[in-house]
């Protein structure tokens, strides 16, 4: 089968497999522990905090491992929320967040902050004159994500930031999805928090960092809790951090490569698509990932495209995996002002550092076999 769903989760590396079991054998104490065996893996989880810290350009100290995306997601803005709580109760994030940041705001005006959702355009952007008039004077903290995980498109970050600087006010995003694949630097930016996640960049799953600048305030989601300086409770988990770190290395070494590959293959994709009336292809055209595509096919609903590209042998998705079972359409599509019949029609590819040219040509013959397929059914 050709995989062709990476924004979902990659492999992991053969590189990051083989630090993982190594330091599951030699470093196997628990970091918290005072004798030396714990101290030996606790110095190896200091040197992957300070490692993973340089490739942000964060300070190690506001560095936490955590079980993934979504828990560093959830576990920054509540805890930065709660931390600044005395400041005020207004907060504001987006339309097309990934869903364990919309969930966790939807707990927040549980417990009663106020949330404003800034609209985006329809290619996804929002527009920073919007969040400047959404900003109140009890505002603590905007989180916007780095790049939407079903079309690519990626938000002005940076121009994002120095409003929110000039306002005081604190900047979260969620950078799973841009994480080794752009640059990211949380100083240049003025974020004062982002979230990352190890099985986007081959690292092991179930792992995942959240960084909340040092001279931020935060209250922990479990008071009492001893793991990552009170951030977290349970046993950290060193072998996967240390293979997380070895995955995310690789990749930003690699970087540029890597994103010259997959304009490569996102052209040859566009090639075909821009000649067939039928296929729409969603998002940003001048700020994206390169290796997403989110796409319709007018008329025909995704989940059929998907289940007819699997049974060709090409896995796919109809958006984020996260949203996956649910009947309600695309959250991402309707907040591009598309309806939901035609929110059910996204199909998301996603490009990996193994995807080749003859991979994205045999896509292409099958995506063409079905279009042909329909209008000839249509037809009859």
């Amino acid at each position: 089968m050709i995989y062709l769903d990476h924004a979902a989760t990659t492999p992991i590396a053969e590189t990051a497999l083989r630090v993982y079991s190594e330091v599951s054998r030699r470093y196997f104490g628990n970091s918290s522990s005072l004798h030396d065996i714990g101290s030996d893996a606790e110095t190896l989880l200091e040197e992957s905090r300070r490692q993973l810290a340089t490739h942000f350009n964060g300070n190690p100290k506001g560095v936490y491992f955590t079980s993934g995306g979504s828990e560093s997601n959830h576990l920054a803005i509540v805890s930065i929320v709660h931390g600044n709580a005395s400041k005020g109760k207004h907060l504001i994030t987006t339309e097309t967040e990934h869903a364990s940041v919309a969930n966790t705001f939807l707990l927040l005006e549980k417990e009663g902050f106020q949330v404003t959702k800034i609209p985006v355009d329809s290619t996804g952007i929002i527009k920073v004159e919007a969040l400047r008039e959404a900003l109140e004077e009890d505002t603590i903290l905007v989180s916007i994500g780095h790049a939407n995980s079903e079309i690519g498109t990626v938000q002005p970050l940076k121009e994002i930031g120095m409003l929110l600087q000039e306002h005081g006010i604190l900047f979260h995003s969620d950078c799973v999805q841009t994480f080794g694949k752009i640059p990211i630097d949380v100083e240049a930016i003025g974020l004062d928090s982002i979230s990352i996640s190890s099985h986007k960049v081959y690292g092991p799953k179930g792992v995942g960092a959240c960084y909340i600048a040092p001279d931020v305030s935060w209250y922990p989601t479990i008071p009492g809790s001893s793991h990552e300086n009170g951030f977290r409770g349970g046993t950290v988990n060193v072998p996967g951090n240390a293979a997380f770190v070895t995955a995310a290395e690789q990749m930003i070494e690699g970087m540029s490569r890597y994103e010259a590959h997959f304009r490569k293959l996102r052209n040859k994709f566009m090639d075909f698509a821009k000649h067939e009336d039928r296929i729409v292809v969603e998002g940003q055209l001048a700020e994206h990932l390169p290796a997403i595509i989110g796409f319709r096919i007018k008329g025909i609903e995704g989940q059929y495209i998907m289940l007819e590209l699997n049974r060709k042998g090409f896995a796919v998705s109809t958006g984020s995996a996260c949203s996956v079972g649910k009947q309600s359409p695309s959250k991402t599509m309707l907040s591009l002002g598309r309806s939901p019949d035609e929110a059910r029609e996204l199909v998301r590819i996603s490009f990996g550092i193994s995807t080749s040219e003859k991979d994205v040509e045999a896509f292409v013959q099958a995506l063409k076999g079905i279009v042909s397929s329909m209008k000839h059914a249509k037809s009859v």
